[in-house]
């Protein structure tokens, strides 16, 4: 069975719960897949474009750090886990990202373009030049986090004021 694959596009396909851990994926898009709940222990995600996919429950935290890149746009990412990991510039568009942990990760100059972070862990973090203008839902306590020069649109600070319980009109 292959363990590399370069410049490859899946379309369609169910991953669903499959045991991908060791496999190496570069310059790679993912197109309308399911991945949900795979086995991505030591995978190598490099340059990987996912698009509409569904990656549910999926623990990027456990994959090969080595140039681990992904770009995801319009993905389910809930319950998925970033914790620890060194994701500066990454950008995630439109993704419902619901109770995903980025604790200890590397966040800076992030984008997270009109997603929805319901639930997402933010826990010493960095943030720094983040840009958060137009996601939403986001609970994130700006002591307990690095935000220096982190974007925010007006809208969004209820999301930074949540844990003060305060009603905000």
């Amino acid at each position: 069975m292959l363990r590399e694959y370069e410049q490859c596009s899946f379309s369609g396909f169910a991953f669903s719960g499959y045991q991908l851990q060791g496999k190496q994926f570069s310059d790679c898009s993912f197109t309308d897949c399911d991945l949900s709940m795979a086995n991505i222990e030591g995978t190598a995600f490099r340059e990987v474009r996912f698009i509409r996919c569904k990656l549910v429950g999926l623990q990027f935290d456990g994959c090969n750090p080595f140039l681990f890149e992904i770009q995801p746009e319009g993905c389910q990412l809930q319950l998925a886990a970033f914790a620890n990991m060194k994701l500066k510039q990454a950008r995630f568009v439109q993704c419902h990202m619901h109770e995903v942990d980025f604790s200890n990760a590397d966040l800076s100059k992030a984008s997270f373009t009109d997603c929805d972070l319901a639930g997402a862990i933010f826990d010493n973090t960095n943030l720094e030049q983040a840009d958060f203008r137009t996601a939403i839902h986001y609970a994130i306590d700006p002591a307990a986090n690095r935000m220096k020069k982190a974007k925010f649109s007006i809208n969004g600070l209820p999301g930074l004021l949540h844990k003060y319980q305060l009603d905000i009109s």
